[in-house]
């Protein structure tokens, strides 16, 4: 049977891959920081204790969910980001290493810089301008370091079971007749359900290397807005603003679509991920299937 060790398990895409995986004959090591019943307390970013539970569980996979994703905090608590987001990369990379297990790393959008005028291949020069995304980078760095056999996923803008752009939309409409949300920044709004397939489909191979993982479209984060009261059947109104007058702590990228190129070289008509506005149908249904 193989078994799968997955970090951040209470996280949405942790959630996504154990329904995923469901089917599957695969035992499951689920850790996060806290130990609950059925999930085991594990800290990314101490590498001994890494290694002896990779070393005692002895996972054919690792699937590396974990990370400081609070992009704003990221800036006034950057030991913090880098233990996480890069140490801790680095600590599962020797740990995959040692028990030669496959290591997949999620990352993210924010390595890039954000002045492309076009969708973003794996192969376009990197440049992160937040806390966030320089740490991020730094992980995936240590994973191309450490980790022979690594699969890195950037991704995008995700949503599912847990707190997200989606419900954080759906909560402030219930006490907001207008919402301002930021119209000059674009990306590609990713289900984690959509994201766990495309790790499903990537881990049994040996396709190694970095790939971008996001459902295909973009649009701004006030379009996205829009389209999810639409959904949930909202009169909530959008007020579109620019960057400059929302004023966060932290850079983000101003433009950051990703190209799913090395996703369409490997897998070609095998498997794709779906449009953002249909992956967004399917988790509004989920939603109600589930009575939220």
């Amino acid at each position: 049977m193989k078994k799968i060790l997955i970090t951040g398990c209470n996280g949405q895409l942790g959630r996504a891959l154990n329904k995923e995986y469901a089917k599957d004959d695969v035992e499951f090591i689920n850790t996060d920081v806290a130990q609950r019943e059925g999930i085991l307390s594990l800290d990314i970013t101490n590498v001994e204790e890494v290694i002896r539970c990779a070393e005692k569980t002895k996972p054919d996979v690792i699937i590396n969910c974990a990370a400081h994703t609070n992009v704003d905090a990221c800036e006034t608590q950057w030991d913090l980001a880098y233990q996480i987001n890069a140490v801790g990369a680095r600590n599962l990379s020797i740990a995959a290493a040692k028990t030669d297990a496959k290591l997949i790393h999620v990352s993210t959008d924010y390595v890039f810089p954000g002045t492309s005028p076009k969708p973003l291949t794996e192969f376009d020069a990197t440049g992160p301008i937040s806390a966030y995304g320089k740490t991020k980078l730094e992980g995936e760095n240590f994973v191309k370091e450490f980790a022979p056999k690594h699969f890195i996923l950037r991704t995008a803008w995700l949503y599912g079971d847990g707190k997200n752009f989606v419900k954080t939309m759906l909560k402030l409409s219930e006490s907001h007749d207008t919402i301002t949300v930021v119209s000059d920044q674009y990306g590609s709004p990713t289900s984690a359900a959509e994201l766990a397939k495309m790790i499903h489909f990537l881990e049994p191979t040996e396709n190694y290397g970095t790939y971008h993982a996001t459902c295909e479209g973009q649009c701004s984060w006030a379009d996205f807005a829009v389209e999810i009261f639409k959904r949930a059947g909202k009169d909530t109104v959008v007020k579109y603003v620019t960057t400059e007058e929302y004023n966060s702590p932290a850079k983000r990228p101003a433009y950051s679509v990703l190209d799913n190129y090395m996703l369409r070289l490997t897998a070609k008509d095998a498997f794709r991920m779906a449009d953002w506005k249909d992956a967004l149908d399917v988790y509004f249904e989920e939603m109600k299937e589930n009575g939220n």
